[in-house]
């Protein structure tokens, strides 16, 4: 075993005496269906359970046995999982090809926090950047903040794409229900100019603030929305060069390239290069959710990330939330072969959650290589997937129910409705456990015929059941709870991660395909026929184009 830049690797996975256990294990295992399972243990609901911070997990409906999880635990323990951890929490530079520290952590410690980071404690600067905002987002929820003409502020557009979008857009739907209803938040991430002429259609431009969300300043779809988010203020503000500081914050780094925007960096907010694009919802990027819902409620939701961040740091794995779903995961991913997850809220305000873990799973593991350069052996990254409950009932739960793929679910759901109507809140988590238990038990042939159907009709109406699920359970979706959750998503990719010996935390797959756009623009731009030099396909492609937008 060799330690470099604070990172343990060791022998690939799958050539781990564990690892052959496992698939031995799971060999003995496959077809021993959950009825048998529950039947054998009837405390088997109580005691595969764990609890902390307020979450509720109940992974009692997983094909797994008490060895299988204790080859699981294993496993994390011969991964050296807990080491991995303590390098992250320390500030050690574990995203090894960006040679950076992984401090998303560091976002949501308290004040007297010490992390460090070449030396450098770095909670002070982010608690800095925090009461920043702070006042900031008072100033325009006060109305204290005027535009250019002296109206107040009443619609905030986040303009950005990736994390700068994702996280922003899914914390303030999820929080919208404390959110300031006085006010308008809208969100411009794609390229497509209807994303940004939908956004902007019936705001009048005295009473807009647009946000621009780029570390570097220079992201090609975030700085082209942004400067004609930049000609659609001016056109409407009299063409006043003036009126963009009144109208234009920055959450960047680049400072140059802000003033050149005509941005004051008196209002722009920093972040860091230890800090990824889908970690960073809880930093400055999430100034538009604080602008939403209050300094108060933003720091409440901060509070829930390092509950949920001291859990995951330093519980025993056998009772870790986040290390449980991420071996189960494992589990399932490696030795089931099952390729996807997916994610079903039984809460309408989550309704971008799923597509947030999208990003967070897939940017994090989709990787094909170890830390150590060499080729993966096993799969990584499932791809997460997900509608709130109960849409999806009426939609994709059939291919889940009677489909041919294995496809684990993710349940999360709430004791207490935030928006209380007569019997509703009850009648959704009745589908919640009723889901989760037709899909654990189904329904078996005799049940079908016992029920007086024609035999030909019986095949179509049997469930085979021994679908695995987990059930996430909290009090109430507040800002700490959504902290909490995310928190707990982050700390089972990186859990995964480790098992694979991958760098969750690098993004190298995002890079190709946007080079070579910056080749191809000028060539649809051309005035001349350009010359092209791209494969068959893709010279066609723009030669097509090109005659058809003429």
């Amino acid at each position: 075993m060799a330690a470099r830049a604070g990172v343990i690797t060791s022998r690939p996975t799958v050539k781990r005496q564990v690892w052959k256990d496992l698939a031995a294990h799971y060999k003995k295992i496959e077809d021993l269906h959950l009825r048998q399972l529950f039947a054998d243990d009837p405390t088997r609901g109580t005691r595969l359970t764990a609890e902390a911070v307020g979450l509720y997990l109940d992974y009692s409906k997983n094909r797994i046995t008490d060895e299988t999880l204790q080859l699981l635990i294993q496993l994390a323990e011969e991964s050296h999982l807990q080491d991995r951890i303590d390098a992250m929490f320390r500030g050690d530079k574990i995203n090894l090809t960006e040679k950076r520290a992984v401090l998303h952590t560091a976002l949501r410690a308290p004040r007297d926090a010490s992390v460090f980071v070449d030396g450098k404690n770095v909670v002070p600067e982010v608690h800095a950047v925090l009461d920043r905002m702070a006042d900031f987002s008072n100033r325009v929820r006060s109305g204290e903040w005027k535009g250019h003409t002296g109206k107040r502020i009443r619609n905030v557009i986040n303009v950005g794409i990736g994390g700068s979008d994702l996280g922003p857009v899914m914390a303030y739907e999820a929080l919208k229900h404390y959110s300031d209803r006085n006010m308008t938040f809208r969100f411009v991430s794609n390229i497509d100019g209807t994303d940004f002429a939908e956004a902007v259609r019936d705001l009048d431009p005295s009473e807009t603030l647009f946000i621009i969300s780029s570390k570097t300043f220079t992201t090609l779809e975030t700085m082209t929305n942004a400067h004609t988010a930049r000609e659609w203020s001016l056109a409407g503000l009299g063409g006043d060069e003036k009126s963009i500081a009144k109208h234009f914050v920055a959450v960047s780094t680049n400072a140059a390239e802000v003033t050149k925007f005509g941005i004051d960096t008196s209002n722009m907010f920093e972040f860091w290069d230890w800090v990824g694009g889908r970690y960073s919802m809880d930093s400055a990027i999430g100034l538009s959710t604080m602008v939403a819902i209050g300094p108060e409620n933003f720091r409440a939701m901060l509070h829930g990330f390092h509950q949920m961040d001291e859990h995951f740091r330093t519980t025993p794995f056998q009772q870790n939330l986040p290390v449980l779903m991420g071996l189960l995961s494992i589990w399932y991913n490696d030795f089931f072969g099952a390729q996807t997850v997916a994610v079903l809220p039984y809460e309408q305000y989550l309704k971008r959650f799923p597509a947030y873990l999208q990003q967070l799973t897939m940017e994090s593991n989709g990787k094909h290589v170890t830390l150590d350069g060499k080729t993966v052996r096993h799969d990584t990254g499932p791809i997460y997937w997900g509608e709130p409950g109960t849409n999806g009932q009426h939609s994709f739960y059939q291919l889940i129910h009677q489909g041919t793929r294995l496809i684990p679910c993710d349940f999360i759901a709430f004791s207490k409705a935030l928006n209380p109507l007569g019997r509703h809140h009850d009648m959704l988590i009745a589908n919640v456990c009723a889901q989760t238990e037709a899909l654990a038990f189904g329904k078996t042939a005799e049940q079908v015929a016992a029920e007086g159907t024609p035999k030909w009709l019986v095949p179509h109406r049997v469930f085979e059941g021994n679908r695995p699920s987990n059930t996430i359970l909290a009090e109430q979706l507040t800002p700490e709870t959504l902290g909490k959750l995310v928190a707990l998503y982050e700390h089972s990719v990186f859990t995964q991660g480790v098992i694979w010996n991958i760098d969750s935390f690098d993004q190298w797959g995002v890079e190709l395909g946007k080079v070579l756009a910056q080749r191809i623009i000028p060539e649809l731009e051309s005035k001349t026929e350009p010359p092209l030099a791209h494969d068959s396909s893709t010279n066609n492609l723009i030669t097509y184009y090109r005659k058809s937008k003429q």
